[in-house]
């Protein structure tokens, strides 16, 4: 019976990558993976860097803007120091000419001093005067925090610097603003002011956009730089695949060509023994036939001894004929497997050339399934026929055995080895051993040729994947 194959599944062509893929993929993707760390490496130090130094100008900017705040209060209270050191806490007249000279105490475009009671009543306020008269205990500011609490809190302890938001007088819109408060004691005063730090975080905000801008570019840089690595990559990758496939094209001729040259071999063998054995068989045949007609027209009583003789000649024409039909494809690998296949082998060739052959192999019947029992064969086949032409070799010992890596096929001798262009060598180049090279490449095997003074070993192995599993043993036995 003609055996069923089990089709195997297969994925789908498109879901498959080419070698040329898997290379590119294998450069590119630790080159991108490594631009992108190294990417946001820089990012993140630049960023911490420069965050670092930001806050550190941020600092410096706003502790100058305090002194400058407590150089402008020294200079107020130089202003009304010797009126408030003399007056009494009820002396209305001094307190007046205070609040006058405090209110003429204007700097810059906003900036002012402002006085308030502890109460919470302003008493000064030049550049906002609808504050003036007012009670601000309580109320919130812009950022709804109580900012004059705080003022007269901090006025009591002796003075200290408060942050907040302020209208802007210039504006009129509430920008952030630092102020210096001190308390007149014996009046019971809140006297500050303040200095608006819009400018500071402006350059602040400067220069985070500026950072953020040297991040982008350092991004495009290595962009740009990782971008004509892949380029590179692939133009190289392009190029070696070009010339690989030249190569392979090359490899791909020349293996037609051996293969047609063997084909040839091969067809000028079986015609040469057609001519040389069968076709000399039949013409003998075809002379005792003849003899035996014309001795029956004479009636010659020898005509049986030529019909026998004519007889004795097919049979040795049918013994020719199954002997290299044999040859090309014995059926015994077929009906009873590698092993029984090996030892017809090993017995026509020692009846045949005299080198004494053995065969050592368990009973593998169809353990290994027809790709691999056929290229074993002619492994074999190839390698007897290398022994008999090369070698020198008086013996032969061929051993078959399985493993838990699969199966192999060992074939040695006590001949020449490769000295002298032994085994193929001189014939083609080894064209004998590059034949089971491609045999058992073509099956995902190896094969291993050792050489020594004693003689040469061929070791030929078959991986496990061409083992058949029982159940598909039993159905082949069917």
């Amino acid at each position: 019976m003609a055996k069923m194959r089990r089709p195997q599944a297969r994925p789908p062509r498109g879901a498959r990558l080419s070698y040329a893929q898997k290379i590119f993929l294998l450069a590119t993707v630790p080159l991108l993976l490594s631009a992108l760390s190294i990417a946001l490496l820089v990012a993140a130090q630049s960023r911490q860097t420069a965050r670092q130094e930001i806050a550190f100008l941020e600092n410096e900017l706003i502790a100058a803007k305090k002194a400058e705040l407590r150089n402008y209060l020294s200079l107020a209270r130089t202003a009304f120091g010797i009126t408030y050191g003399r007056a009494l806490p009820d002396d209305e007249e001094a307190k007046l000419k205070v609040t006058q000279t405090l209110s003429a105490m204007l700097y810059g475009q906003d900036g002012y001093f402002f006085v308030y009671d502890y109460d919470g009543n302003n008493l000064v306020s030049p550049r906002r005067t609808e504050m003036i008269g007012r009670n601000w205990l309580g109320k919130p500011g812009p950022d709804g925090r109580k900012v004059v609490d705080r003022m007269i809190e901090v006025a009591r302890k002796g003075g200290g610097y408060l942050t907040y938001e302020w209208p802007k007088p210039s504006t009129g819109k509430p920008e952030k603003m630092v102020s210096y408060v001190i308390g007149l004691q014996d009046w019971r005063w809140a006297v500050g002011t303040g200095v608006f730090i819009d400018d500071v975080l402006a350059t602040v905000a400067a220069e985070r956009a500026e950072v953020e801008e040297r991040v982008r570019r350092t991004f495009l840089y290595i962009g740009a730089i990782t971008m004509a690595a892949l380029l590179l990559v692939f133009l190289s990758g392009l190029f070696i695949t070009l010339r690989e496939r030249r190569l392979a094209d090359a490899k791909l001729m020349a293996l037609t060509q051996r293969i047609v040259d063997t084909q040839e071999e091969e067809r000028s063998r079986v015609a040469r023994e057609l001519h040389d054995g069968i076709s000399q068989i039949l013409v003998g045949v075809r002379y005792a036939l003849e003899l035996a007609q014309r001795r029956l027209k004479a009636g010659d009583g020898r005509a049986g001894e030529s019909l026998a003789r004519g007889i004795e000649h097919l049979k040795g024409a049918i013994r020719e004929v199954r002997r290299i039909s044999h040859a090309l494809r014995p059926g015994v690998l077929d009906d009873l497997g590698l092993g029984p296949a090996l030892q017809t082998l090993t017995e026509d060739f020692q009846r045949r050339t005299g080198i004494h052959c053995t065969l050592q192999t368990v009973v593998f019947r169809n353990r290994l399934d027809e790709e691999a029992r056929i290229a074993l064969y002619r492994i074999a086949q190839e390698a007897l026929t290398n022994i008999e032409r090369h070698s020198g070799a008086s013996e032969v010992k061929i051993e078959l055995y399985g493993h838990k890596r699969g199966a192999t096929l060992r074939i040695s001798d006590n001949g020449r080895g490769f000295e002298g262009g032994a085994h193929g060598q001189g014939s083609g180049n080894g064209l004998g051993l590059r034949n089971m090279q491609e045999r058992i490449e073509q099956i995902g095997g190896t094969l291993r040729v050792l050489s020594s003074r004693s003689g040469l070993a061929i070791e030929a192995t078959v991986p496990l994947s061409h083992m058949l599993p029982p159940e598909e043993i039993g159905k082949e036995s069917a």
